[in-house]
């Protein structure tokens, strides 16, 4: 149990909000979700279902310059991809309304004023949090001259910047955000949902409170960085008299090797460093499903990390696990080969075709068995055979003998080479009574290789991503280098080798497993005449 579930369980056992338990997503539609997000989300709808009770989405779209419908749908499916279902769709602008009310309200109780200043008058106003601000010239103003300019700026009679209404909290608390806040800015801007029909903008400190009450929230779940908008928040709902959710604030997941930054990633898209939101290289959620992550191993990863009250660093392998903890056991079982090179088995019959049966997954017998041709012409890897080898060396090497995985032990004579002295084949014999399933078949020998018959094979794309930057914490520092200097060079390569025959577009399955290699996944570019997969994790770390 953690400290949340703690003080849930309190407040049920305290019969607080009639026992009951209501939280939300509230994510701000301007760009796509990163695996940070995935945490809150587990976290969110996990809690209501844990305690049988209900979370909302609700889209934090209060800025439209920056929002966008785009953003509106990738979250959704984000969501559900992950597997989850929220019990209320809302957006914050469906409150813009009762909002302004409010407003209103504080305004003609004394608690809030319109100011003249510009942004950075009201900032330099602020002051630091050792001494008391400045009281703004405008902060006197009367009930009347407030309401009239108030309604003004709604009707559209200001520019941009010239006016902002602020709440009258104080210039004294140490707590800078507590220094009268501003609620609503004037932006001549149509929005996503609303059009044209405003063009002033409550700020998410004075949105975020009272959408949370209005929706009957009970637990508003927020990342550690917003504790100090806490007061704030309970000020709003204090002053308005409305229900009153209780912030909590939880450690947000920091991954190294990444970055989370909306700002960052959207410059690494706009500037062409990937291909796209979705680039497997990505943290984004839809990143990490083209890369062939499951929504399971997303799930495992955010549940063994926890939850935490200070920010750590997590370790990026933590998720690599989680992926090949879950791909072992709903992969499909194929062979590839990435880096060929030919193997020739001298003593085995011309135009012989044998069909071998191939587990699909060892994890689950119910996924039964594939035929995988074998002939006297084989690719195997390259890696797989050294010339001249020491005593560590345990694959292929001449004079000593290794196991053809399904197939049988054979035992490297000699090799070919070019006039440059490139290895163009590799020859062997192979002993017949030694096929696996036979007799023969548990002779011990020190190293199994995979292979693909030459005639049988099909040749395919194979993107392997790396981590996208080779720094542990890749960011923009004093000495001038930014983030983008981290990225790391050999992130993605591209290369082309053969997989099994009976592998296509039309028949490929979610998740393989090439074996001896890693995890992989078919490409959303892929077409029937062009197979691509994406390597999603190796197989050991």
């Amino acid at each position: 149990m953690n400290f949340i579930e703690e003080i849930i369980e309190k407040d049920i056992e305290n019969r607080k909000n009639d026992a009951k338990v209501h939280t939300r997503f509230p994510p701000e539609p301007n760009g796509y979700l990163h695996i940070g997000h995935a945490k809150s989300i587990c976290l969110n709808f996990g809690l209501a279902k844990k305690y049988n009770g209900l979370c909302n989405l609700r889209f934090d779209d209060t800025n439209p310059v920056k929002e966008d419908v785009e953003y509106v749908d990738s979250i959704k499916e984000d969501i559900q991809w992950l597997g989850f279902q929220w019990a209320e769709e809302h957006y914050a602008s469906d409150y813009f309304e009762q909002l302004y009310i409010w407003a209103e309200d504080l305004i003609q109780r004394g608690l809030a004023y319109v100011d003249d200043q510009t942004q950075e008058e009201i900032s330099a106003g602020r002051g630091v949090p050792t001494k008391p601000g400045t009281e703004s010239p405008y902060r006197n103003r009367t009930v009347e001259e407030n309401l009239d300019l108030f309604r003004r700026m709604r009707a559209g009679e200001f520019a941009d910047g010239t006016k902002v209404l602020r709440a009258k909290t104080g210039m004294s608390s140490p707590n800078m955000h507590m220094r009268d806040p501003i609620m609503y800015r004037i932006l001549h801007t149509a929005h996503h949902r609303t059009g044209d029909q405003w063009c002033i903008y409550p700020m998410y400190d004075y949105a975020h409170g009272q959408s949370d009450s209005i929706e009957g929230i009970t637990h508003s779940i927020c990342t550690l960085e917003f504790e100090v908008h806490r007061p704030l928040y309970d000020w709003f709902c204090e002053a308005l008299q409305i229900h009153h959710p209780q912030q909590i604030e939880f450690a947000r997941l920091n991954l190294n090797y990444t970055i989370m930054s909306k700002r960052k990633l959207m410059q690494l898209v706009q500037e062409k460093h990937v291909m796209g939101w979705d680039d497997p290289r990505m943290p984004t959620i839809c990143g990490l499903r083209r890369r062939g992550y499951t929504p399971q191993s997303i799930r495992n990863f955010a549940e063994t990390v926890g939850i935490a009250k200070r920010d750590n660093i997590i370790d990026v392998s933590l998720l690599e696990f989680c992926a090949r903890e879950d791909l072992n056991k709903v992969a499909t079982r194929t062979m590839a080969v990435l880096d060929p090179v030919k193997l020739i088995i001298d003593n085995y019959p011309d135009h012989q075709t044998e069909e071998l049966n191939a587990v699909n997954n060892p994890e689950n017998p119910e996924a039964g068995t594939r035929i995988v041709p074998f002939t006297k012409e084989l690719w195997i890897e390259r890696a797989d055979f050294r010339e001249e080898a020491d005593k560590k060396f345990f694959r292929l090497t001449i004079g000593k003998e290794v196991r053809l995985k399904y197939a049988y032990i054979i035992c490297c004579t000699h090799v070919d080479k070019d006039e440059n002295g490139n290895i163009t084949a590799i020859h062997a014999t192979y002993d017949p009574a030694t096929k696996s399933g036979s007799a023969e078949s548990n002779r011990k020998v020190k190293a199994t290789i995979h292979w693909l018959s030459v005639h049988h094979a099909k040749e395919a794309e194979i993107r392997l991503f790396d981590r996208l930057f080779d720094s542990s914490a890749p960011d923009d520092n004093e000495d001038g280098t930014s983030f983008i200097d981290h990225l790391n060079p050999n992130s993605l390569i591209v290369q082309h080798g053969w997989i099994e025959e009976n592998l296509t577009l039309e028949n490929a399955e979610p998740h393989y497993q090439f074996e001896r290699i890693g995890y992989f996944c078919v490409d959303k570019e892929a077409t029937p005449q062009k197979i691509v997969f994406n390597k999603t994790v190796s197989l050991k770390q």
